[in-house]
């Protein structure tokens, strides 16, 4: 495969507003058969999905064929505009804290709101989707976002690590955390990025959330691009399994 994931050549399903981020998203889906699996259907969520929504398809449906998932809905959530460009605000919407090094950033908290609020109850409408049952998945600084379902990679080193102090904060409010989290890793990737997934596993094993599944993983040989292919298809099977206990169960 190419060292990074190329913009998808799909046509967006439809363009969904934010009122909560002033922003227009390209939303694309691939969703099963109805005549086949007439539904509900679970769900995942993709960030970054100008680039990783052909990965997750290839996946998902890999995993359907082989049985290892139910007939899964692939959402994908883009901008219509490749990394670097001004109409790519992946720096703004996934990052949960302001950082000199990125000057919008900050906005995952309506980013979020967007993504509860709006696009979930417009995907409601348009497709028969579960209320359980709904992963999101990131990669790197679409990762440091979704740490509640499948983070690829992810970007804990933002603003000096802001990360495991939200967490540590968000541990001292409240015990209970219910949700399945599956962090993974390719083993070649940068110290950073392995070292403080490491910080992070030590962190939720010494004060763990009650109701929180954590799953880890380092998958030999993969750098920080070429583990996506693994990254989605190992972290789709786990959320999204036969056998998987979701949240609520």
């Amino acid at each position: 495969m190419p060292t990074k994931p190329r913009i998808t050549t799909a046509r967006p399903a439809f363009v969904s507003r934010s009122v909560q981020t002033g922003t227009e998203y390209r939303i694309y889906v691939d969703a099963p058969d109805p005549a086949r699996a007439p539904g509900p259907w679970p769900a995942v969520l993709l960030m970054d999905g100008d680039f990783l929504f052909d990965l997750a398809v290839e996946a998902c449906r890999a995993l359907v064929s082989a049985g290892r998932i139910p007939p899964t809905a692939v959402v994908g959530v883009g901008y219509g505009a490749s990394f670097g460009e001004p109409g790519n605000l992946r720096g703004r919407d996934y990052t949960p804290t302001a950082s000199p090094e990125e000057p919008l950033s900050g906005g995952a908290d309506r980013f979020h709101g967007y993504l509860a609020d709006s696009l979930w109850p417009e995907l409601s409408r348009r497709y028969p989707l579960r209320e359980k049952g709904r992963a999101i998945a990131g990669h790197s600084v679409g990762s440091l976002f979704v740490h509640l379902a499948l983070a690829s990679a992810p970007s804990i080193w933002w603003d000096n690590r802001s990360l495991l102090r939200l967490a540590a904060e968000r541990r001292e409010r409240s015990a209970a955390l219910g949700g399945h989290l599956y962090l993974c890793v390719g083993a070649d990737d940068t110290p950073s990025m392995t070292g403080d997934l490491g910080l992070l596993e030590a962190q939720l094993a010494e004060r763990p959330f009650r109701g929180l599944r954590v799953e880890s993983a380092t998958f030999p040989g993969r750098d920080h691009f070429d583990v996506l292919p693994t990254s989605l298809r190992e972290g789709l099977a786990a959320l999204l399994g036969q056998g998987a206990r979701q949240p609520g169960n």
